[in-house]
């Protein structure tokens, strides 16, 4: 009995490749693999070129070459997106480029991007966390307090991802004092020191706070 079966789904399977073969079915399924590929290669080129542009625009002094290189960074983020624009990375790298131009409101756009559900599957939890923080320093910067709640929001889950930024913690505490929540404040404070107990900005504000 069960050597009939087996016999059977051989032979079915024997059917099924013939036919696809017939059809050439394997040869489009490679094809299609080498160009997903090749497309994927021209990507990651045009996403590591726009990171180099941008590491050498934070590293520049001259405001014109911060510009150019900024400008020119945002540029191959733009080609790399073209051809992939289910990565997060290059959208990310955007967003930081236009950040360094000036341009905030369409750095938080790219970051929203990078956040959508067509991207972040894209994303291991710390980028995710990385990302999130970002998009929070970024509602912030541009003066948005009436959207505290989301920065919160943000600065929650980017900490439940990733829980060891004190940046993150300190940038919470100063939306729970926004919000008046001093207890809050403060333990958002007390955590950026355990992570880095260095910072200056968390023992300043818990000075502040107990005064």
């Amino acid at each position: 009995m069960w050597g009939d079966i087996l016999l059977q789904l051989t032979l079915t399977l024997v059917s099924v490749f013939m036919f696809l073969l017939m059809y050439n079915v394997p040869q489009k399924a490679l094809a299609k693999l080498r160009l997903r590929s090749r497309a994927n290669t021209k990507a990651r080129h045009h996403f590591v070129q726009g990171a180099q542009l941008l590491a050498r625009a934070r590293s520049a002094t001259n405001r014109h070459e911060i510009a150019t290189l900024a400008r020119a960074a945002a540029d191959e983020a733009d080609k790399s997106t073209a051809i992939d624009p289910k990565d997060a990375a290059p959208h990310i790298l955007k967003a930081l480029a236009l950040e360094i131009e000036g341009y905030k409101t369409s750095a938080l756009d790219s970051i929203d991007v990078a956040l959508s559900p067509l991207a972040v599957k894209s994303l291991g939890d710390g980028e995710r966390g990385d990302a999130l923080f970002k998009r929070a320093e970024l509602k912030l910067g541009l003066n948005r307090r009436g959207r505290v709640d989301s920065v919160v929001a943000d600065l929650t889950e980017s900490l439940r991802l990733k829980s060891d930024n004190g940046k993150a913690f300190c940038l919470l505490g100063e939306c729970y004092e926004m919000k008046k929540m001093t207890a809050e404040a403060r333990r958002a404070y007390e955590e950026a020191l355990r992570v880095e107990p260095n910072s200056v900005v968390a023992r300043e504000a818990l000075s502040r706070l107990e005064s």
